[in-house]
């Protein structure tokens, strides 16, 4: 949102909580969702399709692909290929513009244009699936999910195992009282990006490459650049090699944390978090650490008590004494476990294969009923119906907005090394100056909300 639309004073007036949203004011968007009925095809257009947008894509194809736009076509071929009948871009504002029948946007961009290419279409009238993390700082999310709430359009963040059964396994499990009272959770990704760059394409220290490379037939690399500041294209950027630098990635706090932290989010029901702590293997202004140990604190939540959340980055955890000889913890990629006054419970990355531990309480353990609603086909496909019907689907950005306030906040904290006392009603980060610009980046002039 532009100054001239929403002065911050007015945007922050009126929230009461880490949690809380206020309404935008009406003239922010552009228009109603078409009405559909169930049997109704939506006419869907993508952002960002030469990688996981695609797939996103291709989860649609039984509705109407009208729209693909990707700032580099000829990386996206394959989708393209895929949906003759669909009309190509490189600037997702003029396919805006000029398809107006279009019902439905999917960004599967890079992180750092999440935020401005979902709220052009917000303003338009369209329902939104953006990939994760929703955004690449926390006043983005912030003001994502306010705009979303006041347009009621259907909304969703791309964390597909939200609606996978493991994840709401999680939730009825830890209502039912498994493992007691939970007070503390370890959570990781024992990946890394590194070398930073990928592909031999790495420079010493993560600094900026040195040297000079043309630019690919066909990329728009002013457009691929969007908001963030502008430097000379390098390999050791795009394709697929953005998110180890801070201006355009959210690094895996904010590619595999998005996933893993979600079932902890809301099998707990956690608001905002007091405070976040953080140390790194080494502070590097271009690229994210290769490993790193960040605290959260959460208050006490009507009849829950406070919760220490310790995210792994590159690393594992120590391993449960309760985990048997031979056990995996978690799976390769990372995982979380939950410690409650009666047991722990362990669980993959996207919330996959929970299980109690040790595996004689599992054995024990009399599950309760399923409580919470189970969805048909994908995670994309929900979203449609949701569209359609007029209904929020339950990752949408009123509840992944937060979400990645959090996961943000950790990065706040790695690039500082360093805690920080959090005022999310403010939106402000109360002892550390400096981490105001890390809350709400900068533009490139000429970019805005």
């Amino acid at each position: 949102m532009s100054e001239k639309k929403a002065s911050r004073r007015s945007f922050l007036t009126h929230a009461a909580s880490g949690a809380a949203f206020l309404a935008v004011a009406r003239h922010v968007v552009g228009g109603e969702p078409r009405k559909l009925a169930p049997s109704d095809k939506l006419n869907v257009a993508g952002v960002g399709v030469g990688g996981m947008g695609g797939a996103n894509i291709n989860a649609l194809r039984d509705e109407n692909i009208v729209a693909l736009c990707d700032v580099h076509l000829k990386h996206a071929a394959g989708t393209l290929g895929r949906y003759p009948n669909a009309k190509t871009y490189t600037d997702y504002r003029k396919m805006l513009d000029e398809q107006k029948e279009i019902d439905a946007v999917v960004v599967g961009t890079p992180d750092h244009t999440h935020a401005v290419i979902s709220m052009a279409a917000i303003k338009a009238g369209k329902h939104v699936y953006t990939q994760k993390p929703l955004t690449h700082d926390v006043y983005e999310s912030r003001a994502l999910a306010l705009a979303a709430r006041d347009a009621k359009v259907a909304t969703v963040m791309g964390i597909q195992g939200h609606s996978g059964e493991g994840a709401l396994l999680i939730c009825e499990w830890i209502a039912d009282g498994a493992i007691g009272e939970v007070r503390e959770v370890d959570a990781w990704c024992s990946l890394s990006y590194y070398p930073w760059g990928h592909a031999g394409w790495s420079t010493r220290w993560g600094t900026r490459p040195t040297d000079t490379m043309p630019v690919p037939e066909g990329l728009d690399w002013d457009l691929w650049i969007g908001p963030a500041p502008m430097r000379p294209y390098h390999r050791a950027y795009h394709p697929s090699t953005w998110r180890a630098w801070w201006d355009f990635g959210c690094g895996m706090m904010g590619d595999r944390g998005a996933h893993t932290l979600d079932p902890v989010y809301r099998a707990l029901k956690l608001t905002a978090p007091t405070s976040v702590d953080a140390s790194s293997t080494g502070l590097n202004p271009e690229t994210h650490p290769v490993a790193s140990i960040v605290t959260y604190q959460f208050p006490a939540r009507d009849k829950l008590p406070a919760v220490k959340l310790t995210w792994y980055d590159g690393l594992r955890p120590p391993r449960p004494e309760e985990l048997e000889q031979g056990r995996v913890m978690g799976n390769p990629e990372g995982g979380a476990i939950f410690k409650g006054t009666k047991g722990k419970l362990m669980a993959g990355v996207y919330g996959e294969s929970p299980r109690l531990i040790p595996e004689s309480l599992m054995k024990e353990y009399k599950r309760p009923e399923k409580t919470l609603p189970r969805i048909a086909g994908s995670h994309e496909q929900d979203w449609a119906r949701h569209c359609k019907a007029g209904t929020q689907p339950s990752a949408s950005f009123a509840y992944s907005g937060p979400l990645i306030e959090m996961c943000l906040l950790g990065n706040v904290a790695r690039r500082l090394d360093t805690r920080i006392e959090w005022d999310a009603a403010n939106l402000k980060v109360t002892n550390v100056p400096e981490a105001a610009k890390l809350i709400r980046t900068p533009y490139r002039q000429g970019w805005s909300l």
